[in-house]
């Protein structure tokens, strides 16, 4: 080779080498149980350009200065969070562009655009969804979390996930390639697996893994037969999950409970998401709450919230502020976590009284004030920040 060639050879070696990129992956600092996904796939999209990486929660500044900026979002009503994490890093940062995605900036990207990112980015990621997630830049973390696949066919109409997804597609016929080898844990986030056509595959590979096993986003009620409850009882499952959105799917759950404990996973991992402040009212609500427990499952309280910038505002035609509230205070004097455990004092107590405003009644005048002021979340659940308090949340039971 000539002194010319190698000349030409060396420039386009540096040439190379000076695109290289090092890439911020922002996570602000709202509440949060799980590290940020996305973020960590777009990770593993940006290392296979040999493009260097650096995650940070919260603001503070970088190890290094960055090429490109992403921000994560969660709920609507966290943007506020995001929009201190971009203000924070564009004035550190001037003339970096920054990336906005998540779900805040899908459901609501017109609002999403005032808060000072140069690009938002709408629905999923396309070119990073196959990818393993980098999971050593969250070394305390233990759980492979893993969509099989994505969208729901049907269009609840409290339910974002058809807005943002669509109907059910992405359905990958095997989900090996996405376990990561130091992980004990699989956590599942499809929002009705029931519905892909290779779930029964999946459900093969997961009992074949012998990893505890964590269907996150619930398993669709209406849809679990004695072949789909076998399968369940064969995995190290960690709780089934199921949800009890309207009195009209009353008999569904009933048997979906009645199928899963036959087959040997015990009523108490059962935990049945009751919906409330929707098109529901007080009774209808606490009917639902006493079917569950005369069931024998576990209830959470699911309040309805529309896409909205601030939480707990959105009160139904249906309810009122008062009894909202009531239901919260409840919660913090009678129940465990949030949830509502079949306890046989609690299950006498729905049994013995007849409505809403019996049922939720809470304890005698002055006694009433000192005791909800105690949070109904144990200290470990008011911490915003997963990693402090990851052990707790990979092993709730009841």
């Amino acid at each position: 080779m000539d002194l010319s060639m190698r000349s030409q050879k060396g420039l386009l070696m540096r040439s190379q080498i000076a695109t290289f990129m090092h890439v911020l992956l922002i996570e602000p600092t709202y509440r949060t149980r799980y590290p940020p996904l996305g973020l960590l796939k777009i990770a593993s999209h940006h290392r296979k350009k040999n493009d260097s990486i650096e995650l940070i929660r919260g603001c503070k500044p970088p190890e290094k200065r960055p090429d490109r900026i992403y921000v994560t979002s969660l709920f609507t009503w966290t943007w506020k969070s995001v929009k201190e994490s971009i203000s924070y890093y564009k004035k550190l940062f001037p003339d970096v562009k920054v990336w906005l995605g998540g779900i805040y900036a899908s459901l609501l990207p017109d609002h999403a655009r005032k808060l000072g990112a140069d690009h938002i980015h709408v629905g999923l990621k396309s070119n990073v969804e196959s990818l393993m997630p980098a999971y050593d830049l969250v070394p305390e973390w233990d759980g492979s979390i893993i969509f099989s696949s994505r969208g729901c066919n049907r269009r609840c109409p409290w339910c974002a996930v058809w807005q943002i997804e669509g109907k059910i597609n992405s359905c990958k016929k095997s989900i090996k390639n996405l376990i990561y080898p130091k992980h004990t844990r699989v956590i599942l986030w499809d929002n009705n697996i029931l519905q892909s056509p290779h779930w029964r595959q999946i459900f093969e590979e997961l009992i074949g893994f012998g990893r505890k096993v964590d269907f996150n986003q619930g398993l669709d009620a209406r849809l679990i037969t004695d072949e789909v409850a076998e399968r369940l009882s064969k995995m190290k499952l960690q709780c089934a999950r199921i949800s009890y959105d309207y009195k009209g799917v009353r008999e569904q759950i009933r048997k979906a409970i009645q199928k899963i404990s036959y087959y040997g996973i015990r009523r108490r991992s059962i935990l049945v998401y009751v919906l409330y402040n929707f098109r529901d009212d007080p009774d209808d609500f606490y009917n639902r709450i006493k079917d569950v427990l005369n069931w024998g499952a576990v209830v959470y309280p699911m309040r309805y919230e529309p896409l909205m910038w601030e939480r707990w505002k959105f009160v139904s035609p249906n309810w009122d502020t008062e009894r909202l509230e009531l239901v919260e205070d409840f919660r913090r004097v009678y129940g465990y976590g949030g949830t509502f455990p079949p306890y046989r004092w609690l299950v006498d107590r729905f049994n013995k009284l007849n409505s809403f405003d019996d049922t939720f009644k809470l304890p005698v005048k002055g006694m009433h004030q000192k005791r909800v002021n105690k949070p109904y979340h144990a200290k470990w659940q008011r911490e915003s920040d997963w990693r402090i308090v990851k052990d707790k949340v990979l092993s709730k039971q009841w």
